[in-house]
């Protein structure tokens, strides 16, 4: 084919309608205008340009392509976009692939074959009694709410499910590697019989297993069982709801990680749709990595039992290595979610914003089940909340926690310091932290810098005479690649007017970029805006990255001073020297 698969979902596919299944768009001139998806604005800040192909969130300073706003949206990497894209433009990108092509065909062969068991057991639901007086009776579910988590229904006779699926052309080997088959001792049978069925959905809505609780007292069984794994179903990957609940992430900013399934699809019913679970395993680094794409505040709804305690023990080392923010939701009465929802909605969204920091909340509990007036119960304390401290990666949140500790149990800062290091070296040693660390920049810091950054290279892109204000700009003080390219770019071609060929080839690569900058100059009616605003403005927003960039050198020149020998101390001394000398000279300009 003459086009690559990206320009084919192009061509097939227009922004606005991609854009237009997240955000409610209405026609602005040449482009369209809608609410920001980002956050929780009255007045449309979001822009999509058809002409040009490209969006853009002015309150948050993103934009880009079709392609970047179905990452955004969804938490995808380029390759999850594309795929997506190609189903929505009824593209088979195997056409396009030179290898891998029979392995692709495989899993959507499984997909298909989820597709139809959910189906089928959704029908079983509607034809079963006791399935729905145990959803719509006991569990309060609406017809509504069965429909849209697509709950369902496995009979009981051992084969209906895997007859009714080769008698739609599924082969066993397909059956079994989809997870819904089981080999028993008369051949091949129904992994589910007898059980209420929560599907299993991935982040883009497409059933992957299922969870299956069992509405009969048989002894012996378990009441839940889930899908083993499979090409499709990885139990520490997959978040139950995420697919359901990321509009609601984005809008509140952060989530609710709950133990089961129907406690999410309660709260959701009840409106509150920032919830997920983890689905019956433990949480893992790889359940953190998939929410800390669409937040960094990860609230944890666990039990304050031994089990609860625990958890959260494990869950505080894995949330420092990701970089996520971990606190813990207490319910009053010792209700689960569920209950408390059916109790008073209204209480349960109190409680969700009511959140306290996980490794406060772990000393509060252990202060109330040890004595730590005692010597044993200090030394109780100490043993069990030191290893959590240590594995902090974050020096300054360690030094924090070691004096709180100290302070808790009424001992000296030296003495379990002593008894730290002491733990410490006995412990297998750490890497050590390179020299080159750079704090993880926080969400609401990166919006300024990347307003700033787009704000500034706006002014430059269009306005020669506004170059001036890149001068003391490096590419290291940027949030985004292609900004950095562009901001390279104009400080080496300062006299750039867009006529030269040569110069116009050199930017392919970031013009994209481009087309949202010029189309923002147009939007915030830059063009009619007098010179000397447009010079304060520059000025402004040079100011605001070097400030925001300084900032963060700080910080990071703070966390290793400590640590360092004289030498280091004295060069780290004259970085931060430089720091407040830049600083200086873009306040001047």
């Amino acid at each position: 084919m003459s086009m690559d698969a990206v320009e084919e979902v192009k061509a097939r596919l227009s922004i606005e309608d991609v854009v237009g299944e997240y955000v409610e768009l209405k026609r602005a001139g040449r482009n369209f205008k809608g609410l920001s998806p980002f956050s929780s604005e009255k007045s449309p800040s979001f822009m999509v340009s058809p002409e040009k192909g490209i969006w853009h969130d002015f309150s948050s300073g993103k934009g880009g392509t079709m392609f970047s706003f179905v990452m955004e949206m969804e938490g995808l990497d380029f390759k999850g976009a594309l795929e997506l894209l190609a189903r929505k433009a009824g593209i088979e990108l195997a056409d396009y692939r030179t290898s891998g092509s029979n392995n692709g065909k495989q899993l959507e062969r499984l997909f298909a074959a989820m597709e139809l068991a959910v189906k089928f057991y959704q029908v079983q639901f509607s034809k079963n009694k006791v399935a729905l007086e145990y959803a719509l009776g006991k569990r309060q579910f609406s017809k509504e709410t069965a429909l849209e988590w697509q709950l369902g229904y496995s009979p009981n006779t051992g084969t209906a499910l895997c007859d009714f699926m080769v008698s739609k052309g599924f082969t066993s080997d397909e059956i079994k590697g989809a997870g819904l088959s089981a080999q028993r001792y008369r051949g091949l049978g129904d992994m589910f019989r007898g059980r209420l069925m929560i599907p299993l959905h991935d982040a883009q809505g497409r059933a992957i297993g299922f969870t299956a609780r069992l509405l009969t007292d048989a002894k012996d069984a378990p009441k839940y069982i889930n899908t083993p794994q499979t090409m499709l179903y990885d139990k520490s990957r997959h978040v139950y709801g995420l697919h359901l609940a990321k509009e609601g992430i984005r809008k509140s900013g952060f989530v609710v990680l709950t133990e089961g399934n129907l406690d999410v699809i309660q709260s959701h019913q009840a409106g509150v749709k920032q919830v997920v679970a983890t689905a019956g395993t433990a949480m893992t680094e790889q359940h953190l990595k998939a929410l800390s794409k669409f937040t960094g505040d990860i609230r944890l709804s666990f039990d304050a039992d031994k089990a609860g305690i625990n958890a959260t023990e494990r869950a505080i080392p894995i949330a420092s290595k990701v970089g996520v923010s971990l606190s813990i939701i207490s319910i009053p009465s010792g209700k689960d979610p569920d209950e408390l929802i059916k109790q008073d909605a209204n209480v349960w969204r109190e409680v969700i914003g009511k959140n306290q920091y996980a490794l406060d909340w772990l000393i509060e509990r252990y202060k109330g089940v040890l004595d730590i007036t005692s010597a044993e119960g200090k030394r109780k304390f100490s043993d069990i909340l030191l290893p959590v401290v240590r594995a902090l990666t974050d020096s300054v949140e360690r030094d924090h926690y070691l004096r709180t500790l100290a302070t808790t149990i009424g001992v000296s800062r030296e003495a379990l310091t002593d008894k730290y290091e002491a733990t410490t070296k006995a412990a297998p040693p750490k890497p050590r932290r390179q020299t080159n660390y750079r704090p993880v920049i926080p969400d609401k810091q990166q919006t300024t810098i990347r307003r700033a950054q787009n704000r500034l290279l706006t002014f430059a892109l269009m306005r020669p005479a506004m170059r001036k204000y890149l001068q003391y700009i490096r590419p290291d003080m940027l949030i985004d690649g292609d900004a950095k390219t562009l901001l390279e770019f104009l400080q080496q071609n300062p006299g750039f007017d867009g006529t030269d060929a040569a110069h116009v080839e050199a930017l392919r690569p970031v013009a994209d970029y481009v087309k949202i900058l010029s189309v923002a100059f147009d939007e915030e009616h830059y063009q009619d805006t007098p010179d000397a605003d447009l010079e304060s403005g520059a000025s402004h927003q040079q100011v605001t990255i070097v400030d925001q960039y300084v900032k963060t050198k700080q910080q990071t020149i703070s966390i290793e001073y400590s640590d360092a020998d004289d030498s280091r101390k004295q060069q780290l001394a004259r970085q931060l020297s430089e720091l407040s000398q830049i600083l200086a000279q873009a306040k001047e300009l």
